[in-house]
C-alpha cells in the first residue's frame, strides 16, 4: 500500500468550466420554478392593484359611444366578464395564464398574447441600445474621471453626469428633437422606421439604426450619469487595495495593471447596477416611447392604461416582470464570470 497521503482535489476556477458544469440541469429547474412562483405572486398583485383604480373599460367604451345609460354599462360589464365576483376573475384569469392564455384585448381587437409579441423586439431593442450606450460611455468616462481624479478632466466630467442625471428624460428627448431633426434635419423625428419607403435587408436595419440613435441616447443619458459616477469612485477604491500595489511594486506593466487588475474588479459594481436597475430602464421606456411614437411595450401601457384595458396592461406588466428576471439571471451569469470567486447555487 502506497502510504503517500491522496493529493488534495484541485479546485477549477468557474470561469474556466464549460457553461454546462457552470449551470448545470438542476439549477436550470430551480429556477424555472423560482420563475413561476414570482410570476405568479405579480400575477396576483398586479391583478388588485388594477382593480383599485376607478373605472374600467365599460365605462370608457361607453363614454366614447355617447351612450352612457346603465343598461349599456352592464351589458359591456357582462360581455368582459366585469360583473363576476372578484374572485371568479382572479381564478379565470390565472387559469388562462397557466394555459400562456393572457386574455383578448378589446380595445385592440386581438388576443394580448399577439400584441406582446409585436410590441415586444422595439422595446428590447431600445432597452438594449441604451444600455449598451450608457455601459460603454459611463465605463469610459468613468475611467478616465478616475485617471484625472481632482483635476479640470474630472471636475468638467462629474459636472456632465450630473447635469444628465438631473434632467428630466422627456426634456432632453424633446431638445434632442428639436436640434438633430428640426434644426439640422439629420434624423428622424420619431416612429422606428420610414413607412413609405419599402426598404429590405440592410437597408431596412440601417433605417432603423437611424430612427434608434435618438430614444437611445435620450433613455441612456440618465443611466451614463450613474454609471460615470460608480466607475469612478470604483476605480479609485480599487487602485487603493494591496493587490494592484503589489502588481505594480512586482513590475507588471501599467497597462496590464489597469486591465486586468484594476478595470476588471471594478466593473463588478457596475454589473450589479445593470441588474438592479433594468426595472427602471423599462419605467423609462415609457416616456422616451411616447416622445419619440417608438412602437413599443411601454408605450402601449401608457394607452392601455389610458383605456382602461386591463387584459393587456395585466400582460404587459406580466410580461415586463419577466423580462427584468432574466436580465438579472444574466447578470448573475456575467457576475461569476468576471470574478472566479463567486459560485452560483448548487
Amino acid at each position: 500500500m502506497d502510504p503517500r497521503p491522496a493529493a488534495a482535489p484541485v479546485e477549477v476556477p468557474a470561469a474556466t468550466l464549460p457553461l454546462a458544469r457552470v449551470l448545470p440541469w438542476r439549477i436550470v429547474a430551480r429556477r424555472v420554478a423560482q420563475l413561476a412562483g414570482v410570476v405568479l405572486g405579480i400575477a396576483i398583485v398586479n391583478f388588485f392593484l388594477l382593480r383599485l383604480a376607478p373605472g374600467d373599460a365599460a365605462q370608457v367604451l361607453a363614454g366614447e359611444a355617447g351612450a352612457a345609460t346603465p343598461e349599456y354599462i352592464a351589458a359591456l360589464r357582462a360581455q368582459f366578464g366585469l360583473d363576476q365576483p372578484l374572485w371568479v376573475q382572479l381564478y379565470k384569469y390565472l387559469w388562462h395564464l397557466a394555459q400562456l392564455d393572457l386574455g383578448f384585448s378589446h380595445r385592440q381587437g386581438m388576443p394580448v398574447f399577439d400584441l406582446i409579441a409585436q410590441r415586444l423586439p422595439a422595446t428590447l431593442l431600445l432597452m438594449g441600445a441604451s444600455i449598451a450606450f450608457a455601459v460603454v460611455l459611463g465605463a469610459g468616462l468613468g475611467v478616465l474621471a478616475a485617471g484625472r481624479a481632482g483635476k479640470l478632466l474630472d471636475t468638467a466630467i462629474s459636472a456632465a453626469a450630473l447635469l444628465c442625471f438631473a434632467t428630466p428624460l422627456f426634456w432632453i428627448g424633446l431638445m434632442l428633437v428639436l436640434v438633430f431633426s428640426v434644426w439640422l434635419d439629420w434624423l428622424p423625428v420619431g416612429g422606428m422606421f420610414t413607412v413609405e419607403s419599402g426598404y429590405t435587408g440592410w437597408r431596412y436595419a440601417l433605417d432603423v439604426a437611424r430612427h434608434l440613435i435618438l430614444p437611445a441616447i435620450t433613455l441612456g443619458l440618465f443611466y451614463m450619469a450613474v454609471y460615470v459616477r460608480l466607475m469612478r469612485a470604483s476605480m479609485i477604491e480599487v487602485r487603493r487595495q494591496d493587490f494592484v500595489r503589489t502588481a505594480v511594486a512586482k513590475g507588471a506593466p501599467a497597462r496590464r495593471v489597469l486591465t486586468r487588475h484594476v478595470l476588471r474588479n471594478a466593473l463588478l459594481p457596475l454589473i450589479t447596477m445593470i441588474g438592479v436597475q433594468a426595472s427602471s430602464v423599462i419605467g423609462g421606456a415609457v416616456i422616451v416611447e411616447t416622445v419619440f411614437a417608438w412602437p413599443g411595450l411601454g408605450r402601449t401601457a401608457f394607452d392601455a392604461l389610458y383605456q382602461r384595458d386591463y387584459n393587456l396592461l395585466l400582460g404587459i406588466l406580466l410580461c415586463s416582470s419577466v423580462v427584468v428576471i432574466v436580465v438579472n439571471w444574466i447578470v448573475d451569469a456575467v457576475y461569476a464570470r468576471v470574478d472566479p470567486r463567486i459560485r452560483l447555487p448548487h
